[in-house]
């Protein structure tokens, strides 16, 4: 078996899953589908900040990682807002994510770093629109991840 092929679907498929969550918590805090925002039950009232213009960067960053469609700047502004939420919710309330509920905004902050910085991976539409247009996919991790010289 080449595992070097399993790379780029790999990381496709890591983005399209922490995209599809991240999509998830903006569709409950802006519309209140789902159970609604987890605080309130209900969706976040338009304009408030800085809860519904978080909500608003979960649901458009979050849909624009799934479908892989200008992945690498979604993914740094989705990084960026959890970053945002748990230095500035979370960490006054304790050092550590344990004890200050900040768990999932870590993980989507240093999820959304890494699919920044190794792109989307071969199943996106980045990659797609890129060989259309006849150049290289814009992801080096397409590339990198795939290593023409490991096999098991």
């Amino acid at each position: 078996m080449n595992v070097s092929r399993l790379g780029g679907p790999t990381l496709s498929l890591f983005r399209i899953v922490t995209g599809l969550l991240f999509t998830l918590h903006g569709l409950s805090s802006v519309f209140g589908l789902f159970g609604g925002n987890p605080m309130t039950g209900k969706a976040i009232p338009f304009g408030t900040w800085p809860g519904w213009w978080a909500a608003l960067i979960q649901l458009v960053c979050g849909a624009l990682v799934l479908i892989g469609l200008f992945t690498r700047p979604a993914a740094l502004l989705a990084s960026g807002s959890m970053a945002y939420a748990y230095f500035v919710v979370h960490q006054p309330e304790g050092l550590l994510p344990l004890r200050n509920g900040g768990e999932l905004s870590a993980l989507f902050c240093w999820s959304f770093l890494l699919v920044a910085t190794l792109g989307p991976g071969s199943w996106a539409l980045d990659t797609l629109l890129a060989r259309r247009r006849g150049g290289a996919p814009s992801s080096p991790a397409v590339s990198a991840a795939e290593p023409s010289s490991v096999s098991v």
